[in-house]
Order: C-alpha cells, then structure tokens, then sequence
C-alpha cells in the first residue's frame, strides 16, 4: 500500500512512519523542512500548498499536522478543510490524527471532555480546534474520512506494547482504569485502520488495554 504522512517530522507522524515501512509500505513523507526518515519517499512542500496531484497516487493520506501556538492553532481547521477540498469525490482515504478533547465522557454525547473542570485549561484552544476539524469532517460525505482520537493521557515518550483497545466517541478506560496511550501503540491503531479500512466516516479512539 502507498501512504502518505502529512507532518511526517513530528513525533507521531514519525512513528506512523515507522510502523507502516516495518509492515512493508511505500511510504511518502510530507513535510516543509528538515529530513525524512530514511527509506520513505519525501515530499517537501507545505500542506496548504499540496494539490490532489501530490497526493493522488497514495491509497490513503495520514494528516499528523500539529500546530502548538496561538496564532497557529486554528490551522487544524483549515488544513482539515483543505485535505478534504483536494480529496473530495476521490476514493483516497484521509485518516486524521485527532485529539481526545472532543471524546464524550456521557452515554447521552452531551458533554465532551474539553468541557470538564478538570480539562487543563491550557490545552482548551488546542481541543477546541480539533474538535471543529472533527464537526467539519462530519459534514463531509464527499470525503472517505477517519478521525482516531487518543486516549486523554497521549503519552510521547511511552512503550511500544503491541496492543490497544478501540473505543468510538465516548472515552474508554484501559483495564486498569486509565485514558492513557503511548505514541507507538497509537501508530500501530493508526496503521491497522489504514490497512483495514474499517471506519471510514467515523470517529475512533484508542486506548492502552
């Protein structure tokens, strides 16, 4: 299968790179500057700048885009819509790398997790963005979309175990209780879902077992 990773530099853009290439993927590394891992194909060029020519010969485009700062945070709304303006009508897959603010924490979907008191305050405008990315994609039947939003605690620097549990829009607890997960395990949900094609239209969330 060809994959391309959009923010390929960033740390889970990295490890879905990984992941995919150790299954024997062809794997195109989307990025604005630095270096690509070694042995996947690069694409420099700036997500906003990508036309469906780009990207048309990947089955299924992985956007791991990340923006951090306050001017640059609404971003996830706009390159969420400019994927899905390039790849509307087509049959590539977009699968999004989501947040886990937007996770319902009620059987009723009333409240979202970012509305929790105890939400951190300072990743509200960060969980608020994604989760108007996510309500964009909603709206689109013309896109062949899929947002996998982590557990609460996205843990960079975790083990790789092998193993997760896939939950839907309410957020689901490990075995022992947690929201947590580790980059690598989520890279390896990440590449099975594109593998498999099992969500397509739909929110999932991952969590460690």
């Amino acid at each position: 299968m060809r994959i391309a990773v959009i923010g390929a530099n960033g740390k889970a853009g990295r490890l879905i790179i990984q992941e995919a290439m150790a299954r024997g993927h062809e794997v195109t590394s989307v990025i604005r500057r630095g270096t690509v891992i070694h042995g996947s194909r690069e694409l420099k060029m700036d997500l906003f700048d990508l036309t469906y020519d780009d990207i048309k010969d990947n089955e299924v485009i992985i956007d791991a885009f990340g923006a951090w700062t306050p001017e640059t945070i609404p971003q996830h709304i706009t390159a969420t819509k400019h994927l899905c303006d390039i790849l509307s009508g087509k049959e590539n897959r977009l699968l999004i790398v989501g947040g886990a603010g937007s996770l319902y924490v009620n059987p009723e979907h009333t409240v979202k997790l970012v509305d929790t008191p105890e939400f951190p305050s300072m990743f509200k405008p960060l969980a608020n963005a994604m989760g108007e990315a996510l309500d964009l994609l909603r709206a689109r039947d013309d896109v062949r979309w899929t947002f996998l939003s982590p557990a609460a605690d996205f843990r960079a620097e975790g083990p790789r175990t092998g193993t997760y549990a896939l939950g839907g829009e309410e957020l689901t607890l490990s075995g022992a209780g947690e929201s947590q997960i580790s980059y690598a395990d989520y890279a390896i949900a990440m590449v099975d879902e594109a593998e498999n094609a099992k969500n397509i239209h739909a929110r999932i969330s991952v969590v460690a077992k």
